[in-house]
């Protein structure tokens, strides 16, 4: 069983069913598996094959998923980005990926025209000098069918996490990883072929991607893609395309459910409303419910590298327990917590999360020691503290890294760091997570320099090397950074500052 082979099946039992719906187009699974397969010879006559690396920077747009099948049906590794990074960032990844073709959306293009690069280079729209047209692919004249010969265990996809190193990881999934994460979720949010999911978090996030457009692939549903999200596409979008399953961040509900009209908007067609990245307090979730009108508002927690899987919390249970992640791993998943010896841990407790699974990674590209760093034999360590209460639900309590979820993105500090120290006048820096109201968290810098530095200064200078999600909203010059007897420096007391 492949990926590859998702869409195939589809084409064949629902031939007439709209598999996309976005930007303008709406295409059935005849005509997505056609395009698939087109773009599939075309990159196959350009030379791109079986474990050839194709990097893919685009936003939620039909043409996201045929290049995605059209990568997993000649064999290929798919490694989409997220579509907000910088062309800086692009090349770290084009290099360590060892990547033979880059494909860009032309509303991402302005970010990347400046690519000076011997892979093949193409773009959605009309060609440039240096890059072919995405059209010239999947206007490909042969009718051959080509199906996978990929099996469970070949790899399938790199998607890149930045790490504590401060330079991303890339997280390399085989196709039952893949699949037995978006089989998981079809259970658990009951999918159907009848079911429309709405797709508006980036497709290069591993939920969005495995969990939704995968698990939608499994049973045949239909794809809903919005390029970027606002309070107001989402309620037009609900109430147009009739859509039954929405996964989002905590900050698109709340910013949704202040929208002024949602009470008057109709969204009686959404039957699962599921949040992740971040928990969400008792008096947000009364809030969202109310304003959604919805009893069926659903957690989900993991992380990229189980897939990601790992815990749910449904509707019912928010009732007593909002913030919790629930009390069970989710289908396929085991769930540890354990303390520094690897023994678990009593109810009220303090360990570390540990998840077991097939949708676990088989590890980072072209990092061993970090996959091993990251594995107790077949038990994936999260970094994330918890515990149990009495009850059997899990709190988390704290993260052993000091990992920021901004808007339900991940955002590591040492890498803003690093950018940041390069500051000719900027001698030291810290950078943590402060509470945000809306966002969960938002970027703080704390830095010592060698003169008075104005904030927009830092922040174009940031800019520069960093995504726009990356650079920090906050800065606070010091004289000196605390630290301990070691030197090393201590985010604690800066972090009951910034309270």
């Amino acid at each position: 069983m492949n990926i590859s082979c998702l869409l195939e099946r589809n084409a064949r039992k629902y031939p007439q069913a709209e598999a996309v719906v976005g930007m303008g187009q709406r295409l059935s699974f005849t005509e997505l598996d056609r395009l698939a397969n087109a773009a599939a010879h075309g990159l196959k006559e350009a030379g791109i094959g079986k474990g050839d690396k194709i990097v893919l920077f685009m936003p939620n747009v039909p043409e996201f998923v045929v290049a995605y099948f059209a990568a997993q049906r000649i064999d290929a590794v798919i490694v989409p980005i997220n579509a907000k990074l910088t062309q800086k960032e692009v090349e770290y990844i084009l290099g360590h990926s060892d990547a033979k073709a880059f494909i860009a959306h032309e509303l991402l293009f302005e970010a990347v025209k400046g690519l000076q690069s011997d892979i093949l280079l193409i773009k959605t729209g009309d060609a440039v000098e240096g890059w072919k047209s995405f059209n010239e692919f999947t206007g490909n004249a042969s009718t051959e069918v080509i199906s996978s010969a990929a099996t469970d265990d070949d790899p399938s996809t790199i998607l890149y996490t930045s790490g504590t190193t401060g330079q991303p990881k890339g997280v390399l999934f085989s196709h039952r990883n893949v699949l037995t994460v978006a089989g998981m979720i079809c259970v658990e949010m009951e999918m159907k072929p009848e079911s429309r999911l709405l797709h508006m978090m980036p497709l290069s996030h591993s939920a969005p991607l495995h969990l939704f457009l995968v698990a939608g692939m499994v049973v045949g549903a239909k794809h809903v893609l919005v390029p970027t999200f606002t309070p107001d596409l989402l309620l037009d979008t609900v109430e147009k395309e009739r859509t039954t399953h929405f996964f989002g961040a905590p900050v698109a509900y709340l910013m949704t459910a202040k929208h002024p009209e949602i009470g008057e908007r109709d969204l009686s067609s959404m039957k699962w409303w599921i949040y992740g990245s971040a928990p969400l307090s008792a008096g947000e979730v009364k809030f969202v419910q109310q304003a959604f009108k919805t009893d069926n508002l659903v957690c989900v927690y993991g992380l990229t590298e189980a897939g990601p899987s790992g815990t749910l919390m449904t509707g019912p249970e928010h009732a007593e327990k909002a913030g919790s992640i629930g009390r069970r791993a989710a289908l396929h998943t085991e769930l540890r917590i354990v303390d520094d010896a690897g023994e678990d841990v009593a109810p009220g407790q303090v360990g570390e999360i540990l998840l077991r699974g097939e949708g676990n990674m088989l590890g980072y590209y072209k990092n061993e020691e970090a996959t091993k760093a990251t594995f107790q034999g077949e038990w994936l360590k999260t970094g994330d503290l918890a515990k149990f209460d009495e009850d059997g639900f899990i709190w988390i309590v704290d993260r052993k890294k000091d990992l920021i979820i901004s808007g339900g993105t991940n955002i590591y500090p040492k890498e803003i760091e690093e950018v940041l120290v390069s500051h000719p006048d900027i001698s030291e820096v810290a950078v943590i997570g402060v509470p945000h109201a809306e966002w969960g968290e938002t970027v703080k810098a704390y830095f010592a320099a060698s003169r008075e530095l104005d904030a927009e200064e830092i922040r174009a200078f940031a800019s520069e090397q960093l995504a726009s999600f990356k650079v920090p909203k906050l800065f606070e010059q010091v004289e000196a950074l605390p630290r301990n007897a070691s030197g090393k420096i201590l985010k604690q007391p800066l972090r009951e500052r910034g309270e």
